[in-house]
């Protein structure tokens, strides 16, 4: 049975189509890897379409409604992880999109709105029993935002993963090449993080 990590957060500007991205182009020369995007805003259909042929593959679908139950059904049977880019709001296509995870991925930018959005996010995946996590996203270089941030969502015992991405330009460098950070730029401080997040997820999963 595959893992499925859905990448999920009722507000946007928060990284999630990037970072689905970055996961399932990084998993891809380890694992049989599968690409889902059910966002409207079909972000991951254009990176997919510059992603050059010397990139390691991965199969890439873009559905809605629907058809999301028996295209991730497909999917899992036939990939060893799937990787899916949900809608930035709470509807139909995101809790199925949940209800099929093996993990609930939620990046939050370290500033109230973010947490505050992420709470929607963390009680849909508690209804559909579903494990989550938040991880914090684009993080700038400097401040005691992040520090602070780390804080109070470990005070509030939400689950914070430790790993954190930076705010970092090789990540919309990359994306704009149809490639993760990891392919981009694999000995950058960028890939590093990334490669932490994705230890971390795996161990998680189990």
């Amino acid at each position: 049975m595959a893992i499925v990590i859905t990448v999920a957060q009722q507000k946007g500007g928060t990284g999630k189509t990037t970072l689905a991205a970055n996961l399932a182009a990084a998993l891809a020369p380890l694992r049989k890897v599968a690409l889902l995007d059910i966002d409207p805003q079909h972000s991951l259909a254009r990176w997919n379409e510059l992603r050059p042929q010397t990139a390691a593959k991965l199969t890439f679908s873009d559905v809605s409604g629907w058809r999301v139950t028996g295209e991730l059904e497909r999917l899992t049977a036939a990939h060893d992880v799937v990787v899916i880019d949900s809608p930035p709001q709470i509807d139909t296509d995101a809790r199925l999109a949940i209800r099929g995870a093996s993990l609930v991925l939620i990046p939050v930018q370290p500033s109230p709105p973010d947490i505050w959005a992420a709470e929607g996010t963390l009680r849909l995946a508690a209804a559909e029993k579903r494990k989550a996590a938040l991880v914090l996203n684009r993080v700038p270089f400097s401040g005691k935002l992040r520090e602070t941030m780390t804080a109070q969502l470990q005070q509030s015992g939400k689950p914070l993963l430790t790993a954190t991405i930076g705010n970092r330009t090789g990540f919309a460098s990359a994306f704009a090449e149809g490639l993760a950070v990891t392919e981009a730029a694999p000995r950058s401080i960028a890939a590093n993080e990334l490669r932490a997040l994705l230890s971390e997820l795996l161990e998680m999963i189990g």
